[in-house]
């Protein structure tokens, strides 16, 4: 599974196990209630989860997007 991190500082694609939204979306609020500097929470879900950080490439397909300005967490095309 890619997901795309994506916020003010950036963004960032993550590649790891399949997980449902729901599970994301768990993972997503246990990280971010972890981290002082969101720039810090690509690294800190990599660590906790065992994603990898892989280059950012147009032909990636996203599975999912986390959005750290609106804690939005979609499908690209959604």
């Amino acid at each position: 599974m890619i997901i795309e991190i994506d916020g003010y500082w950036g963004s960032v694609c993550l590649s790891g196990k399949k997980c449902s939204k729901q599970r994301i979306s768990e993972m997503y609020r246990q990280t971010k209630e972890m981290v002082t500097y969101i720039q810090d929470f690509p690294d800190m879900f990599c660590r906790l989860y065992g994603f990898d950080r892989i280059p950012y490439s147009d032909e990636v397909s996203i599975d999912l997007v986390l959005d750290t300005d609106t804690d939005h967490i979609y499908t690209p095309f959604e």
